[in-house]
């Protein structure tokens, strides 16, 4: 289901914004391209909605399992399952999040879930996404990993680091990465690697925007 492609010009690169400690640039992988600061405003994508993961709403201080096939707002549960969380821990923005393995009290292990938002592009323009990343602290393994996809193909490998983190210390860190649309629609994919646990990456507060011909997204 997650096949790697090779569809995409844009090669991309991590930005890691480490809350009030600063901007840092991770260093690329082999052949990719830095990405700046831009110069001008993006505009939002028409159609990407729902970031934060505000709805449906969840009761306070509880989680609510979504299987596969089954919708969060506009994404859809591709993969195993994923909790979504209202008030369990500080969430980057809005009051819910989502963690990416979910709860599978029937199974003797728990995989890694994904989920997956579907919006309008157009072909060969740039787009930039951001998104709020942390983990699940209550069981190992203290590393939690995943990866971005775009279209299937893998575009991203994130990881996180819990330890010492709790519900009022999440440690949230800010990602960025780029994409060359190459058709009407996109669907992007938020996966994770961790397995055999009910803990994985915590996902929040996730934007879309195109890049506007003037903002030289890619240097």
């Amino acid at each position: 289901m997650l096949a790697s492609r090779t569809y995409f010009t844009a090669v991309t690169a991590a930005v890691l914004l480490a809350g009030t400690t600063g901007t840092a640039l991770a260093a690329p992988a082999h052949g990719a391209r830095r990405v700046s600061h831009l110069a001008a405003a993006p505009s939002a994508a028409p159609g990407f909605s729902d970031g934060s993961f505000e709805n449906p709403r969840v009761a306070p201080n509880t989680l609510r399992t979504f299987t596969t096939g089954r919708s969060i707002g506009p994404w859809k549960v591709t993969q195993a399952t994923v909790d979504l969380l209202d008030g369990h821990w500080q969430a980057a923005d809005g009051q819910q999040s989502v963690d990416l393995n979910g709860t599978e009290k029937d199974l003797p292990s728990t995989r890694p879930g994904a989920v997956s938002q579907t919006f309008a592009t157009t072909p060969g323009a740039t787009y930039t996404v951001t998104y709020a990343l942390a983990g699940n602290y209550e069981r190992g393994p203290a590393v939690k990993t995943g990866k971005v996809l775009v279209d299937g193909q893998d575009f991203q490998d994130f990881s996180f680091d819990t330890t010492g983190k709790s519900a009022t210390n999440m440690g949230w860190v800010k990602r960025q990465m780029t994409f060359v649309a190459t058709g009407d629609s996109t669907t992007l994919t938020f996966a994770s690697t961790t397995a055999h646990t009910p803990s994985g990456p915590v996902l929040d507060d996730v934007t879309v925007h195109r890049c506007k011909p003037s903002c030289c997204c890619c240097v």
